[in-house]
């Protein structure tokens, strides 16, 4: 996977009135790094997310606002996962005047509540609270380009890890068409057209469930037109749905994968579609699921 990324510069200048600093963290879920982003124009400016802490990251920040003449006068953070806040101690000790956001706030942290406006000299954001992902999950929408700041609901490449898929679904047909312009990743390239990102994701996460339901029912996901006759029926746990419906995928993705399963399954459960067997962690199809 990391073959496919592009690379990205550790400071790049996207607009002008938005840096993109990397968190110095790549990896296999991260991509290229979490993506922190400066926004503004003038002395104040607003950070959103701060990385994990890593030494490079406040080291960047800090050579890139002595350079813009600048310093951060609010930090929005996205959500709660340790490598988008996990730079705070480090921001707080470059900039001790920041007022720090966040949904489900922590100590010394203040609440973001949806629609909330920032604004500094270039740049309106508003906040779409965007739960799903986690559930203290928040974008922002840049309303001087008519950008989307997606967090981690949405990447720059591949996609992404969820919560609660019904919060999720809801999040992105929230998101879906609010702007016209580009999306701001938590992770990976800038997406120059967000909707259609956002258009993917939904189309791939429908897809998916087709998939979990077509292996419950038939037992193979390549079934042919009019087949009557399933190789398998029964229940079948995450990690073996998985290995047929993610096939050639390798081995090490695999329990990753079947969280995403699961929360296809919790979802059916939740419509009355599967069924749970607790005692054996099993999954089957209940009367109610057509494809």
């Amino acid at each position: 996977m990391a073959t496919q990324l592009v690379p990205l510069p550790e400071v790049e200048r996207l607009s002008a009135s938005v840096l993109r600093i990397l968190a110095g963290n790549p990896g296999k879920f991260t991509l290229q790094g979490t993506n922190t982003y400066l926004i503004g124009r003038g002395k104040n400016r607003i950070l959103i997310d701060t990385g994990e802490g890593k030494p490079i990251w406040a080291t960047k920040l800090q050579s890139l606002l002595s350079q813009e003449k600048a310093t951060v006068h609010q930090a929005l953070i996205t959500h709660w996962h340790p490598d988008h806040v996990g730079g705070i101690p480090d921001l707080l000790k470059i900039c001790p005047q920041v007022t720090i956001y966040k949904n489900d706030p922590g100590d010394g942290e203040k609440d973001i509540e949806d629609g909330q406006i920032f604004k500094v000299e270039g740049a309106t954001l508003r906040a779409l609270h965007s739960p799903g992902h986690t559930m203290d999950h928040m974008a922002f929408v840049l309303e001087e380009e008519d950008a989307l700041f997606t967090g981690d609901n949405v990447l720059g490449h591949g996609t992404a890890v969820f919560e609660d898929l019904k919060l999720y679904l809801s999040s992105l047909h929230r998101m879906h068409n609010r702007v016209s312009g580009r999306g701001y990743p938590g992770h990976g390239a800038v997406l120059e057209s967000v909707n259609s990102r956002i258009a993917f994701y939904i189309k791939h996460r429908e897809q998916r469930e087709e998939e979990v339901i077509r292996v419950l029912r038939y037992g193979k996901l390549h079934v042919k037109e009019g087949e009557e006759s399933p190789e398998r029926k029964g229940s079948w746990t995450p990690l073996e749905l998985v290995k047929t419906i993610y096939e050639g995928v390798p081995e090490n993705l695999h329990l990753p994968a079947s969280h995403g399963v699961l929360q296809v399954l919790m979802k059916l459960e939740d419509e009355g579609r599967t069924v749970h067997d607790s005692s054996s962690g099993t999954w089957s199809l209940s009367g109610r699921s057509a494809l």
